[in-house]
């Protein structure tokens, strides 16, 4: 099964974004940790907005 890369470039931009972190950098995470990233992200946005 291949990622979707419509949801692929949505998670670098994602982590990029908040984190400022480069393009390779965040395509050299495994799958698992690069949606934990984008999940940690979208925790403390969400508290953030509270």
């Amino acid at each position: 099964m291949t990622y979707a890369t419509d949801r692929l470039h949505e998670e670098i931009a994602y982590v990029a974004f908040h984190f400022h972190w480069g393009h390779d950098e965040i395509l050299d995470l495994e799958h698992h940790d690069r949606r934990r990233y984008t999940d940690s992200i979208a925790s403390l946005v969400t508290r953030a907005e509270d």
